[in-house]
């Protein structure tokens, strides 16, 4: 009979060959598979995979003109366990950066705190946004400097230094973008604002690969298997906006020495013909390498041409909201259009008129004239008109209703239906909000009287001004201003709660507005037109100078609002340039060359001409 003991043994030693068979079982297992940086060498070995960027896709303009396209541009990438025998100060000298500037960024590539994606297997960004000048040099000895790739890239180019805040620029992404979307690497780049950020994703295509074969010297031999496995890139979608860019270089002609901006929409559509702020810059300045240095002198700039005045400027919006304001009370049944009231004109409690005229007033000649006791009597008698109740609660109810018919209109709030990139939302003060400044029962009529002739706190930007001047001349409705040509938005319909009658009626002040009111001077030749003058109050400085109006009066097909900071009155320049813009776009020509000229050389701000 065997030994219990050595019975026993051979099975401890079985289990033991078993263990270790295991234990290297896995571990091959975590080296083969699971640990990556070993896969990436053994393939770093035989293949190099370049990645492939797409270009971006073309931008144009409403009627097909080209404004943004590509340039050819290059980025020096390496694979650090690849260098060898570099001769460091004539690559240095090829590419024009010095040896300080070579250590700095191979130490900035190998520190995986700024670097996370870093490994010495695979292919690291070195430099970025070269031209083909910058290039050639290491281009023609790159077989000596082993290890360094030369990656082709594309730049944007614009075809006319004109509308920056709208197109947007393009930008290095962050690790936060590279977080949230794995489409990213370090290095790429991406849109950062305007159109560019909008429909990035749209813009920006899919990148491919190229795998090429390396021989055991590391020596590039070709594609591997002709390039069957290579995944090609996809360019970017092309992008029609709405905009025509000569209305919008003609708007920022003439807004040339002055701050402020010029909004123009169809009003049909909701579709944006032009936004210009001013003061400005040229796109092509955010393009490539500098794009870091001169970005931060626009930011340093105190008159921040990076802001964007047509979407996130507010302003009280002056004698203009008297349109909206009439609307409303019409509506809410505050006045009818056969409503006088007096004006005594400087001598007028508790706010003055600054034009003179007749008295009593009728609504259209209020509009005409723009008479400020009329606006206030207009207004006092809308919120009051079922009285004040306990604690004020029937005042509140009136002036809840004239609230929300006034943020119908597209005040108070931004349009989030919309694609523009950045948008202020403006402020239409809430019962909540006078309640914590005056308390539950200390304010009335009397108290916010200054929002009968849009002062006090009512704030809008110029874009909501415009989009407002679309709801009158579309009768009731505006459809979200937007800058994609291709986008329908007429389910993006919003109808405000006053009767088409009133409409009529507000045109028709309006109108009289440009033919022998505070417009006159500049009504287009035999062409009927709305319009609204404004002189804005401002504690910081001179008044601004404010304008809205559409063209032609029936049917109309440009809606136009102007902002000019301080300036003094909105008949003096908004105005005009208003319909300049107007006359342009409905002929194609501009006839009134002196006014034209006027405009555009007077300059009213020495410290915001565009640098040349």
């Amino acid at each position: 009979m065997i030994n219990d003991a050595l019975q026993n043994r051979r099975y401890v030693i079985t289990a033991a060959i078993l263990i270790v068979v295991a234990i290297f079982g896995v571990r091959l297992l975590s080296l083969q598979v699971l640990e990556s940086k070993y896969k990436a060498g053994a393939d770093s070995n035989a293949f190099l995979r370049k990645t492939q960027y797409p270009p971006r896709g073309l931008i144009y303009d409403r009627n097909g003109r080209l404004l943004v396209y590509n340039k050819a541009a290059y980025d020096i990438t390496l694979i650090i366990r690849d260098i060898r025998n570099l001769d460091t100060l004539t690559f240095c000298r090829d590419l024009g950066i010095t040896k300080e500037y070579f250590l700095q960024r191979i130490a900035e590539i190998k520190d995986t705190k700024k670097n996370l994606a870093y490994s010495s297997y695979t292919p690291q960004l070195f430099m970025t946004q070269l031209s083909a000048a910058d290039i050639a040099p290491v281009q023609q000895n790159i077989y000596k400097y082993h290890g360094f790739y030369i990656q082709n890239r594309t730049l944007r180019e614009y075809v006319v230094p004109s509308a920056a805040h709208l197109l947007g620029s393009i930008g290095e992404v962050s690790r936060n973008d590279i977080a949230k979307d794995p489409y990213y690497r370090q290095g790429d780049y991406a849109g950062r604002d305007g159109v560019e950020y909008t429909y990035e994703k749209d813009l920006r295509g899919e990148k491919g690969t190229e795998i090429l074969l390396r021989d055991a010297k590391g020596r590039i031999k070709g594609k591997y298997e002709d390039g069957e496995f290579d995944v090609q890139a996809k360019a970017g979608k092309n992008l029609t906006l709405t905009i025509d860019i000569d209305l919008q270089r003609l708007g920022e002609k003439l807004m040339t020495g002055k701050m402020g901006s010029i909004v123009a929409i169809e009003p049909e559509t909701g579709e944006i013909l032009c936004l210009v702020s001013n003061p400005t810059f040229d796109p092509s300045s955010l393009v490539g390498r500098q794009r870091s240095e001169y970005y931060n002198k626009l930011a340093a700039d105190p008159n921040k041409p990076l802001y964007n005045r047509a979407t996130q400027a507010q302003y009280s919006p002056g004698s203009t909201f008297k349109v909206v304001q009439a609307l409303v009370e019409l509506q809410m049944g505050g006045i009818t259009q056969q409503t006088l009231f007096s004006c005594y004109g400087l001598a007028t409690q508790p706010i003055k008129c600054t034009h003179s005229h007749g008295s009593p007033v009728s609504l259209l000649g209020a509009i005409e004239q723009s008479c400020n006791p009329y606006f206030w009597s207009a207004f006092r008698s809308t919120v009051e008109r079922i009285g004040y109740g306990q604690n004020n609660i029937n005042f509140k109810k009136s002036y809840k209703e004239w609230e929300d018919n006034i943020r119908k209109f597209g005040f108070g709030g931004k349009f989030t239906d919309s694609d523009l990139y950045e948008q202020s939302r403006g402020f239409i003060p809430s019962e909540n909000y006078y309640n914590r400044y005056y308390g539950e029962t200390g304010w009335r009529a009397l108290t916010i009287r200054s929002l009968s002739i849009g002062q006090g706190e009512v704030l809008v930007t110029p874009l909501q001004l415009c989009n407002a001047m679309a709801v009158v001349a579309n009768s009731g409705y505006f459809i979200s201003p937007h800058i994609n040509k291709s986008d329908s938005m007429k389910t993006r319909l919003h109808k405000v709660d006053v009767d088409e009658a009133h409409f009529n009626v507000v045109r028709e002040g309006m109108q009289r507005v440009m033919e022998r009111g505070t417009g006159r001077r500049f009504k287009i030749k035999d062409m009927d037109m709305c319009g609204k003058t404004g002189t804005v109050q401002n504690n910081h400085g001179k008044d601004h100078a404010v304008f809205e109006g559409f063209a032609p009066a029936e049917k109309p097909k440009i809606c136009v609002a102007v902002v000019i900071e301080n300036a003094g009155y909105g008949g003096t320049w908004a105005a005009p340039i208003a319909s300049l813009i107007m006359e342009f776009y409905m002929n194609r020509k501009i006839e009134r060359i002196d006014l034209y000229n006027r405009m555009a050389n007077t300059v009213l701000n020495k410290s915001v001409l565009k640098e040349e």
